[in-house]
């Protein structure tokens, strides 16, 4: 014991005895976290975590009690229905923070989720069917009512979310750019069903993206408030879209007049689907994945890989075109022979 306080690895043993539950709810109060982010954080630990080993000391959690709660979220249990490979890999990312936590506070060696198996994820890749065409997107586009046409544009010509786009201003528009900063949600304050303003999917309160702004997508917002105005709902002025009943627009909204516009066009899309095409468009003008990645707010490049990832086929060939550019451009192979 003196020499692992020499070498500074020793732990005391009374740090580790407090209970999961009781580490949880402090580590839950000191997480710098939007209000829907901390809310999910919470009802997953109240639901799942504590049940499971909640009562258990830090020091006497294992790797297996932990894989063990990642089972039966795999498989369901009680009234729980399973949850999909994708979902558990994201919820236990908060469990993982938690451990780590505890590791950096000195109360266990080593993250119980270091060596945990989670369930195989299905192929997240889009199926190029449910990627529109140009003339389909004009059709979806005609077939909304004027109030809500300009939502069609910017989720497909900005990558936008069904709430990301009924949340934006007309101050979003920073002359070749639109800056994302919101969302509409209907998680209001004191967990109402009111529809309010939010942070933006995986981000904290003020963080924003910026998207290029296609001149085309300007006039057409140009063009929707020389008609239409603008809105001031919640204390926002500027907004571009309000309910019918003057209240935020949400995606339960825009689906009533979504599922109208399906009917009369006869396809079958989602509103998601425009994203799909934003994207699609944009690797096959060669735009880097990465970039794609960032204008369409993903948490990770990881996930752009595995969705889009399939639609840059062309990469090696042009791979191949770049470097053979590079090591023996025109000029040399002229002046060699």
């Amino acid at each position: 014991m003196e020499n692992d306080k020499n070498q500074g690895t020793y732990l005391d043993p009374e740090r580790g005895k407090v209970t999961v539950k009781a580490w949880a709810e402090k580590w839950l109060d000191h997480q710098i976290l939007a209000d829907s982010s901390r809310k999910d954080y919470r009802a997953f630990f109240v639901n799942h975590v504590f049940p499971h080993m909640g009562s258990k000391s830090l020091a006497g959690t294992t790797t297996s009690d932990v894989q063990s709660l990642v089972t039966k979220l795999h498989r369901g249990y009680d009234d729980n229905k399973p949850l999909a490979a994708y979902t558990i890999k994201i919820r236990m990312v908060s469990v993982k923070s938690f451990f780590k936590a505890a590791v950096k506070d000195r109360r266990i060696p080593s993250n119980q989720c270091d060596d945990v198996t989670y369930p195989r994820m299905s192929s997240q890749a889009v199926d190029r069917d449910q990627i529109p065409t140009l003339a389909e997107v004009n059709a979806i586009a005609g077939a909304m009512p004027e109030r809500y046409r300009l939502a069609v544009w910017l989720m497909a010509g900005l990558g936008l979310r069904i709430s990301e786009a009924l949340a934006v201003s007309i101050d979003c528009v920073r002359g070749s750019v639109l800056r994302v900063r919101q969302q509409t949600s209907v998680k209001g304050p004191g967990g109402s069903r009111e529809p309010a303003l939010a942070p933006l999917k995986h981000r904290s309160e003020g963080d924003y993206r910026e998207i290029p702004l296609a001149a085309f997508l300007a006039d057409e917002i140009t063009a929707h408030v020389d008609e239409r105005g603008t809105w001031t709902i919640e204390g926002q002025d500027g907004l571009l879209f309000a309910a019918p009943s003057g209240k935020l627009a949400t995606r339960t909204t825009l689906r009533h007049y979504w599922l109208m516009a399906m009917k009369a066009t006869g396809l079958d899309f989602t509103p998601h689907d425009l994203r799909h095409f934003f994207a699609s468009t944009a690797l096959a003008g060669g735009v880097a994945l990465h970039e794609v990645s960032h204008w369409l707010g993903h948490r990770s490049i990881d996930m752009t890989v595995d969705i889009y990832g399939h639609l840059t086929e062309d990469a090696p060939e042009r791979m191949r075109r770049v470097m053979q550019q590079a090591l023996r451009p025109p000029a040399e192979l002229a002046a060699a022979a």
